[in-house]
C-alpha cells in the first residue's frame, strides 16, 4: 500500500523568530509567505495575532496575498482556567485573525498543569476541548499542537493521551506531537508516536521537533516512519536555543530517502535557493555545512575523492546534488592531486588534460602558495585568475605601480583619517588617485576603483561586501604572517579572493586587486577579449 502525501507546516514566521538573532520585518515575512506558498509547502505559521504590533500588521496584509497552496495558520494557546471559550479573549483574537487555519496549544505534561496553569487536569481536558470546539464552530481548520507531549507521556502515558483525546473531540483535523524541550531520543520518540497512530489513526497525527540533543531531524523522519503525516519545522533550522528540526534537510531525506511524496516535492531543486533566500532576509550568513544546501554539501578536497567522483559521482556523494539545487564543488589545497586540479578548472570554465605536462607545475605552485598561507578554498575568483594567467587566457587589465597609505588624526578630538594613493597604468596611460576612508583598507579600496572606474565603468558596480582577517602564527606576535580574504558582489554573483603577507595591508591589496581583476575577467569573458596582449611598461 503507498504511503499517502506528508503535510508540511512550516512555523519559520512565528517559532523560528523566536531563535537568537532571528528578526523579520513585516514586508519580510509578506516576502517569505509568498516564497514558501511557491515551494509548495501546505501550511505557513505567522505568528500570535495581536501579540506584537508587527504581527498585528502582519495577519492584517496577509489576507490580501493571492496565495497559490499553502494555508495561513495563526497561533494561540487554550482558553484560560475558569474563563469559557465564547468570552476568552486570546481566542476572539485567533477568531480575529480570519486565517483559514488555526494552531493550538495546550498542555499535556501534568507538571505543567499543576504547576505552571495551577489548575486541575480535569480542568484542563475541558479548556483544550471547549477551545478547539469553539475554533471549529467559527470555520476554522484547527490543528492541536500537544506542547510537551513526550516529556508528558513519559510522566503519565495515560494523560498525554486523554489531552489528545480531548482535542480530538473537540473537532481538531490534527494531533501534533510537540518535542518541546528536544530531549527526546529516536527510538523512544518512534515508539510513542507509533502508539498515538495506533490510538487515533495515522492521518490525524504530526510530529513537532527541537534540536537540543541534536536529533531534531532524526526524531522528526522516526515520527513519520512510524506513522505520522504532517512535519512541522523551520527553514534553514532557526527557532529557540538550538533552533528546530530543520525542514531543508528533513524534505530531502523524506522525498530522496525514505519514498515519501508532499505537494511541495516537484520543486526539491529550488530548496538551497529557498534556505538562501531566508538567510538574506534574516540577515545571517549561510552555513557552508548545512546538509544538502551548504556550499560544502558537495566539495571535494582530497584528491582521492576527487578523482572518484571525477568517475562515479554517486561513489562520494550520497545524492545528485542538483536535485536539492546545489552542485559539485572541488577544494583546491595542498592534498589536491591531478584529478583535483582538472575537476576545479572545468568548474571553473577551463578545459584541462590530466596528461598536461604544465599541470605539474601548477600543481606545485599552488601547493607552494598554500604552504605560504594562501587558502583558495573560499577564494575561487583568486584561483580561478591564476589558472587564466597559467593557460595564457588572461592578462591584468592594468599594470601596478604603487601605493601609500597614511593613517592621520588631526588633534586630539578628531577621528582618525586614512588616506591612500594608488598608482597604476591603465591603458597604456599612468593614473594616479588618492582617496580617504575612516580606515586604510576602505582608502585603499576606494583608491583603486577611482583609478579604474573611467576606463572600465563596471567597477562601478561592485562592491565589498565582508572583510576577514586570519592571523597564521599567534606566536610571532606582531610579526605574524596575515591571510585576508575578501568578498566582492556586483549585486547578481559574489566572489572571494585572497592575500597573504606578513603586511596585512599588503595582504589586504592583494585580496583587493584580485576582486577588482576578477570583475574585469568577466567581462572579457562576455566580451571574448581574454589572452590579449599586455600593455607596454
Amino acid at each position: 500500500m503507498k504511503n499517502p502525501p506528508l503535510k508540511i507546516y512550516d512555523t519559520t514566521l512565528r517559532d523560528g523568530t523566536q531563535g537568537e538573532g532571528i528578526s523579520f520585518s513585516v514586508t519580510d515575512k509578506l516576502l517569505i509567505t509568498e516564497r514558501l506558498d511557491q515551494f509548495g509547502v501546505d501550511y505557513i505559521e505567522g505568528g500570535f495575532p495581536g501579540s506584537n504590533p508587527r504581527d498585528i500588521t502582519f495577519f492584517a496584509e496577509v489576507g490580501k496575498l493571492k496565495l497559490r497552496h499553502a494555508r495561513v495558520a495563526a497561533f494561540g494557546s487554550t482558553r484560560r482556567a475558569g474563563a469559557t471559550a465564547a468570552h476568552d479573549p486570546q481566542l476572539k483574537v485567533l477568531v480575529d485573525a480570519g486565517t483559514p487555519v488555526v494552531t493550538i496549544v495546550g498542555k499535556t505534561w501534568l507538571l505543567h498543569v499543576t504547576e505552571i496553569l495551577r489548575t486541575t487536569a480535569e480542568e484542563n481536558l475541558a479548556m483544550i476541548e471547549d477551545s478547539v470546539r469553539h475554533l471549529v464552530a467559527h470555520g476554522r481548520e484547527v490543528i492541536y499542537d500537544a506542547e510537551h507531549f513526550f516529556d508528558g507521556f513519559k510522566n503519565n502515558p495515560d494523560y498525554a493521551l486523554r489531552t489528545l483525546a480531548a482535542a480530538k473531540r473537540g473537532g481538531a483535523d490534527n494531533l501534533t506531537l510537540c518535542d518541546t524541550n528536544g530531549g527526546t531520543l529516536v527510538d523512544d520518540l518512534k515508539e510513542t508516536v507509533a502508539r498515538v497512530v495506533r490510538e487515533f489513526g495515522g492521518g490525524s497525527v504530526g510530529v513537532h521537533c527541537h534540536n537540543d540533543s541534536g536529533l531534531g531531524v532524526a526524531v522528526s523522519l522516526a515520527g513519520i516512519a512510524a506513522g505520522a503525516t504532517l512535519v512541522q519545522g523551520t527553514i534553514n533550522g532557526y527557532g529557540e536555543r538550538t533552533g528546530n528540526a530543520n525542514l531543508t534537510t528533513i524534505l530531502p531525506n523524506l522525498f530522496l530517502k525514505m519514498d515519501r511524496t508532499a505537494f511541495c516535492r516537484p520543486n526539491l531543486p529550488q530548496l538551497r535557493e529557498l534556505s538562501h533566500y531566508l538567510d538574506e532576509l534574516a540577515n545571517q550568513r549561510p552555513d557552508p555545512k548545512e546538509p544538502f544546501v551548504g556550499t560544502s554539501a558537495f566539495a571535494h578536497k582530497g584528491g582521492l575523492h576527487a578523482n572518484a567522483a571525477q568517475k562515479v559521482a554517486r561513489s562520494y556523494e550520497h545524492i545528485d546534488p542538483a536535485t536539492v539545487g546545489n552542485r559539485t564543488r572541488v577544494l583546491v589545497s595542498d592534498l589536491a592531486g591531478r584529478s583535483s586540479i582538472v575537476m576545479k578548472a572545468k568548474e571553473l570554465g577551463f578545459a584541462l588534460d590530466e596528461k598536461a605536462p604544465e599541470l605539474k607545475e601548477i600543481i606545485e605552485e599552488l601547493k607552494q602558495l598554500e604552504f605560504e598561507g594562501h587558502e583558495f578554498e573560499a577564494a575561487d575568483a583568486s584561483l580561478k585568475l591564476l589558472l587564466a594567467k597559467w593557460l595564457k587566457r588572461h592578462v591584468p587589465s592594468f599594470t601596478f605601480e604603487g601605493y601609500r597609505v597614511i593613517i592621520e588624526r588631526r588633534g586630539p578630538e578628531s577621528s582618525v583619517v586614512a588616506e591612500a594613493t594608488v598608482k597604476l597604468k591603465v591603458n597604456g596611460k599612468p593614473v594616479h588617485t588618492v582617496a580617504e576612508c575612516v580606515g586604510p583598507i576602505g582608502a585603499l579600496d576606494k583608491a583603486l576603483r577611482l583609478a579604474l572606474e573611467k576606463a572600465h565603468p563596471v567597477i562601478k558596480d561592485t562592491a565589498l561586501s565582508d572583510y576577514k582577517v586570519r592571523i597564521l602564527d599567534s606566536r610571532r606576535g606582531t610579526n605574524s604572517r596575515t591571510r585576508v580574504l575578501i568578498e566582492t558582489t556586483d549585486g547578481q554573483e559574489i566572489w572571494g579572493t585572497v592575500g597573504v603577507s606578513d603586511n596585512i595591508i599588503e595582504a589586504s591589496w592583494e585580496a583587493l586587486r584580485d576582486a577588482v581583476e576578477y570583475k574585469l575577467l568577466l567581462e572579457e569573458e562576455k566580451t571574448g577579449t581574454g589572452g590579449r596582449k599586455p600593455e607596454a611598461g
